[in-house]
């Protein structure tokens, strides 16, 4: 076979491959797909092109025309945070970076140093005793901790969440526990923030195996949650807390809120945007639900001739051979937003984290001073928010994004028809709030 492993096989390769799984052409390879389903029509597939004529269609579509970079005010889950170079050399290293599991940890060692390092880094930055590496996104880290939560109890089967979770993710819980038996019941919010009241009554009704709660909720709202973690832990149910992680830097940490499961989106350490994707889900627990907790947990020792050496401590052996028993059939190799994170946060250590943080706070309750001037938008909760943050507008929503699109802004999310919801960072200047600002300015005075 060749070497060359980026170059098209030769006729001789492909004979040879089809002799050796005993079929006589590629069409053979298909012979169990109906007729009736087969398509036969010619590809929609313009000419062949060289490569020089490749470069400029590229460079072309990269035309401002046509593939116009907005300046992001918009977030809902997704964040636009800076990451400094550094992070996408150093992730390309051989001894990190691999599309497989490390099963084999003997020949694993850098992939595990990282995974190591990681969780030490997400232990630190929730507060929590252990942490896992790593789950596919937030919304599937939060309905894997449903499950655990569910598992933990020993007869509860209501897992009670909050109505300022984001809707994203509840619809992935809800998808989960529809095939598990479990029941999500809803708590009510009260301008913008988890209703203690109603929490407290769906307690008392007694069999909650688990809560969820978001800080700070999709609201962005910073959200009081003194005394919960008692009220919950009296029921003999976990507590849940979904935070976007970048947001630990400098509000409390869910550890210190009392959870017993700590989870969220960590594409906000660094992760470029992507149009939505991939992200990284990380998943935090106490130390005596560790055997609860699904993927893998690398821990560090010494050989024989006292090196440090890193191990697979704890993983589920069900996921790969007992699927139906499994705790989590998440097994798959999600590292590589793991190792991004990793190299993010040492590169940026505690301090860069903070002020980055701090200027994303600055930065939305400027852009919301700013806003409420122009006597078009209200706040729409009266709490303290992070660096998010939702308006009611007087005028036509839809009409509006459209116009801060031409103009080169994405103006936040519409959360319903007189709602929208900004989002900064550290990225946004002052000159780009002031920029968006002029543009709603001018558009409200031609109307």
């Amino acid at each position: 076979m060749s070497n060359f492993k980026y170059f098209p096989h030769t006729a001789e390769e492909i004979n040879e491959m089809l002799d050796r799984i005993g079929v006589k052409s590629l069409d053979d390879l298909y012979a169990d797909i109906p007729e009736a389903i087969r398509f036969r029509r010619d590809y929609n597939l313009p000419e062949a092109l060289s490569e020089i004529e490749i470069r400029r269609m590229f460079d072309e579509m990269a035309d401002f025309v046509l593939n116009r970079p907005l300046t992001c005010f918009a977030g809902a889950g997704i964040y636009d945070h800076y990451a400094p170079s550094l992070v996408q050399n150093i992730i390309q290293r051989s001894e990190f970076l691999t599309s497989y599991t490390p099963y084999q940890a003997e020949i694993s060692q850098g992939t595990l140093h990282y995974i190591f390092e990681y969780q030490t880094m997400m232990s630190r930055l929730t507060g929590m005793d252990i942490s896992n590496a790593s789950m596919y996104d937030g919304p599937t880290a939060t309905a894997e901790a449903v499950m655990m939560a569910f598992h933990a109890a020993k007869k509860a089967t209501r897992v009670l969440v909050s109505e300022t979770l984001d809707p994203k993710t509840r619809r992935v819980v809800d998808t989960y526990a529809h095939f598990h038996g479990i029941e999500i019941v809803s708590i009510p919010a009260t301008d913008g923030v988890t209703d203690r009241e109603a929490l407290r009554r769906l307690l008392n009704e007694g069999g909650v195996a688990g809560v969820v709660v978001q800080a700070p909720n999709y609201f962005g709202i910073i959200e009081d949650f003194t005394g919960l973690a008692d009220e919950v832990h009296e029921q003999k149910a976990l507590l849940i807390i979904n935070s976007i992680a970048a947001d630990l830097a400098i509000l409390k940490t869910p550890a210190e809120w009392g959870a017993d499961i700590a989870v969220g989106e960590a594409q906000s350490l660094g992760i470029p945007m992507s149009f939505g994707g991939p992200g990284l889900g990380y998943m935090c627990c106490t130390e005596k639900l560790v055997r609860k907790m699904p993927g893998r947990i690398v821990g560090m020792t010494r050989d024989n001739r006292g090196q440090r050496a890193f191990v697979l401590t704890l993983q589920a052996r069900e996921q790969h051979i007992r699927r139906q028993k499994a705790t989590s059939n998440i097994c798959s190799n999600q590292s590589l937003m793991a190792l991004y994170v990793t190299i993010y946060l040492a590169v940026m250590g505690k301090q860069g984290l903070r002020e980055a943080a701090e200027q994303s706070y600055g930065g939305a309750h400027y852009l919301c001073e700013e806003l409420l001037k122009t006597r078009h938008f209200q706040l729409k909760y009266n709490q303290p928010f992070f660096n998010e943050f939702c308006v009611s507008y007087d005028g036509d929503v839809d009409a509006l994004q459209e116009e801060c699109t031409e103009m080169g802004f994405m103006a936040g999310v519409k959360i319903d028809d007189s709602t929208i919801m900004f989002a900064v960072t550290e990225q946004r200047s002052k000159e780009e709030i002031d920029d968006l600002i002029h543009v709603i300015t001018n558009m409200e005075e031609k109307a």
